[in-house]
């Protein structure tokens, strides 16, 4: 007769797979490789949508300065929310940038259509995704209960440049900064590499294209705010066409990119006005 000897319970449990602590250090080993990894990926990505974001800038800049080349330098139109709207409800799509964004359901925020019909949208070809920001999915709550993840826009030009609409020109001047001069040319400009003209500004104060802040009021505020999805600062370009990082470096500046992340206009902290300075000595030139 032959005799079989069994395997201890030990060498079961061995031939039989992983034990509990082998097991245990693997994923032990799986963690820590994921919290090395991640991050990469997930920095590794950022800094692929900022890419993205100063592609979308040179397209523009170069749009706005086409533009102006076929219309003997005069820039495009740079209207604020009423202007806005009053030209899309007479079917007239002479804006930059044809929509007003809310944190509602209103077709503005979905309808790329707007963008594509006209201001700078022939000069992209009809193409939308320069206007946006791939960083920028910032929906409302009601936006995102029916489905939305992410608005049209994420860009505005600086409400110093182009002629602003009959609601905010008067004689010539802006009655927003009366002061300052407003650049309706291309050859006004003194100096087109230190005057910005697009922008990615705060989700809360974007709604219209037409990014504006009042250097002369005392204390200084944001009415307009910058965003800060670029590792806490943002993209701008310029007027001869070089686009620019910069990081913010003001408590008062980045605020969450979210509904409601910040109540404006907000008052920038008199100790530290850095940013604000920094922006308000590229956005224009007084008379």
């Amino acid at each position: 007769m032959i005799m079989r000897v069994l395997p201890s319970s030990k060498q079961r449990g061995s031939q039989a797979g992983f034990t509990l602590i082998e097991a245990l250090v693997v994923a032990g080993v799986v963690g820590v490789l994921a919290s090395i990894i991640l991050p990469a990926v997930s920095n590794a990505k950022g800094k692929g949508y900022g890419v993205v974001c100063l592609n979308n800038m040179r397209q523009l800049t170069l749009a706005w300065t086409l533009y102006a080349e076929d219309r003997d330098g005069y820039l495009p139109y740079n209207y604020g929310c009423a202007d806005t709207y009053a030209t899309i409800a007479n079917g007239q799509f002479v804006n930059w940038a044809n929509n007003v964004m809310t944190w509602h359901l209103e077709e503005d925020n979905t309808n790329e259509t707007f963008l594509a019909r006209g201001g700078l949208g022939p000069y992209l070809l009809g193409v939308v995704s320069p206007f946006r920001c791939p960083s920028d999915r910032v929906v409302s709550a009601e936006q995102r209960a029916v489905g939305w993840s992410q608005r049209t826009r994420t860009y505005s030009m600086n409400a110093m440049l182009g002629y602003a609409g009959p609601t905010f020109m008067k004689s010539g001047t802006n009655v927003n900064n009366p002061k300052f001069k407003q650049f309706t040319k291309l050859n006004e400009i003194p100096d087109p590499s230190a005057i910005f003209v697009f922008i990615e500004e705060h989700p809360q104060s974007i709604n219209d294209g037409y990014f504006l802040n009042r250097p002369n009021m005392l204390p200084p505020h944001w009415y307009d705010l910058p965003a800060a999805y670029h590792n806490g600062g943002a993209n701008l370009s310029f007027g001869d066409g070089h686009i620019e990082y910069r990081k913010w470096l003001s408590k008062g500046t980045i605020y969450p990119h979210e509904e409601n992340g910040v109540l404006l206009p907000v008052e920038v902290p008199l100790d530290d006005t850095r940013d604000y300075d920094w922006l308000m000595g590229r956005m224009g030139v007084e008379r």
